[in-house]
């Protein structure tokens, strides 16, 4: 079997990834001891992002002519690829998280739905809170004039020396 032949599995996998990812970061995972990668791909798996280690060469033949050919610039060294096919700020978060613990974890660059992050543009795409995090907060923010508004009218209910909503009514005549 021609060694073309045995590549193109690797290639095709490849491609199936990025295929259906929001986002693609590369990360420089050298200097992590194996109990620190373990532990990161742990951490990744639940958050529903694919990690894994592919060689440059075959990384750079899956992304020609796809939005993540813009990483082609960075694919130097050995690097480490996470998917994300759910939530498009999940990779960058999970892994600026793990690297304030193991400094040795390195942001090389990313695509993120479409546009082309480096290193430092990869870092504040981290600090994007996630989607269920960014609408608890908006329905917190929309419930909070309501229920400041009925401790309001209940406070001047008592002032006013009438029972609170929470009294039982009076008999009826």
């Amino acid at each position: 079997m021609a060694k073309v032949e045995l590549k193109q599995p690797v290639v095709q996998e490849i491609a199936d990834h990025i295929k259906d990812a929001q986002s693609v970061v590369v990360v420089d995972y050298r200097g992590l001891t194996v109990a620190e990668d373990t532990q990161l791909r742990r951490t990744l798996r639940e958050a529903g992002v694919t990690y894994k280690v592919y060689k440059n060469t075959l990384v750079r033949r899956a992304i020609e002519g796809t939005e993540y050919e813009s990483l082609k610039d960075v694919l130097e060294g050995p690097n480490a690829f996470a998917f994300s096919a759910t939530d498009a700020t999940a990779p960058a978060r999970v892994l600026a998280k793990f690297a304030k613990t193991a400094p040795k974890l390195e942001f090389r660059a990313g695509v993120v739905e479409g546009n082309f992050y480096d290193a430092e543009g990869m870092k504040a795409i981290a600090a994007i809170p996630s989607r269920e995090e960014l609408l608890g907060r908006l329905f917190g923010s929309m419930q909070s004039p309501i229920t400041n508004f009925a401790r309001v009218i209940k406070q001047i209910a008592e002032k006013d020396g009438e029972p609170a909503a929470t009294a039982e009514p009076a008999p009826a005549e």
